[in-house]
């Protein structure tokens, strides 16, 4: 892929959109006036547009970008008393619209669906061979962020199609894939040199261990979260890197011969996810499941892969019903991991 600059008067951007649409299904960040969580309040969230005015650019997404890859409810075969039948996808190509952050964060989904074991996740696989992705830039940083202290702020070694920034009324693209060159040129106001923006400084600041004692998983700092966390798994759902699923069998006839197979997305923080056979259930308190959630973000994926499951997006922090901070725990692990040093 070569790079090429463009800059777009906002009508020719949305013919680049328009002429997108005809080959590519466009998934994006959108404002919906009204669907917030509480009464008269806004949300950004994901969903499919037909043109450039849809795309939410600057406000952050409140929900990330991997229901596309992983939706949260996904059926992956019909089955009969003799018959086995495989769900069917729609088979056009779709353009992703995320930040660097998320583009970040897609690496880590690809890792686990599709690099950690013998085989790659085939049910995956067939979706995010149809996938593309375009870099929103980030111009500032956003309430909650610290992707720069993850090391998640630029995407320069990343794979997108192209680049997208929105500066003083012009669409400033940076293109990589030239399968796209004719529908850019067609529709540029002019070729210019572009660079995606990046965030360089985030007022959210955290400081990561160089390794974790063992100590760390027997204090007494995750028993806070016995009475704070409500197990409402709002920061799972929401995090671009979570990609824990359970399954579930539809029967559509009494003897249970019929139906089909579901995976749907779970969450190492509500009741349920640790129910084995025989009534038995790993990390009853919500502690437990926080310092789970929390060692695997900043310790046990690292460790098994050499890079942070974490992205620093912030989203947890922003959708967090009691204010409980994962960059603050994060930074609480550090802290505690410094003292038991200091002591030997």
């Amino acid at each position: 892929m070569g790079k090429r600059g463009y800059i777009f008067l906002p009508g020719g951007f949305n013919k680049v959109i328009e002429e997108l649409s005809k080959s590519y299904r466009i998934y994006a960040p959108v404002l919906k006036v009204g669907e917030g969580r509480f009464t008269d309040t806004d949300v950004v969230r994901y969903d499919f547009v037909k043109e450039a005015s849809e795309i939410e650019l600057d406000k952050k997404s409140d929900y990330s970008f991997k229901e596309i890859l992983t939706p949260l409810s996904q059926t992956l075969f019909f089955f009969t008393e003799n018959d086995v039948k495989e769900s069917e996808i729609d088979e056009r190509e779709v353009l992703v619209f995320l930040r660097s952050c998320d583009l970040n964060a897609l690496k880590r989904l690809d890792q686990i669906y599709l690099h950690n074991g013998r085989e790659e996740d085939y049910f995956y696989a067939r979706i995010r061979d149809k996938v593309k992705f375009v870099l929103m830039g980030c111009a500032h940083s956003y309430e909650d962020c610290f992707c720069v202290d993850m090391g998640t702020n630029r995407a320069d070694d990343l794979d997108y199609s192209f680049s997208v920034d929105y500066i003083d009324n012009r669409f400033h693209c940076q293109l990589k894939d030239s399968v796209l060159e004719d529908v850019f040129t067609n529709n540029a106001l002019k070729e210019q040199d572009i660079t995606p923006r990046f965030v360089t400084e985030n007022e959210t600041r955290v400081q990561l261990p160089d390794s974790v004692p063992l100590s760390i998983f027997t204090s007494d700092m995750w028993e806070e979260y016995n009475t704070r966390c409500i197990g409402c798994g709002r920061c799972n759902y929401v995090c671009p890197t979570c990609t824990c699923y359970t399954m579930q069998d539809v029967y559509y006839t009494d003897n249970g011969r019929v139906g089909e197979r579901r995976r749907v997305n779970a969450s190492c923080m509500v009741d349920g996810y640790t129910n084995v056979a025989g009534g038995g259930e790993y990390r009853k308190k919500y502690g437990e499941r926080m310092r789970f959630k929390t060692m695997h973000k900043i310790y046990d994926f690292k460790k098994r892969f050499g890079y942070n499951m974490c992205v620093g997006c912030g989203r947890c922090d922003t959708v967090c019903p009691e204010y409980i901070s994962f960059s603050n725990i994060i930074n609480k692990v550090t802290a505690k991991t410094l003292e038991v040093q200091n002591e030997k």
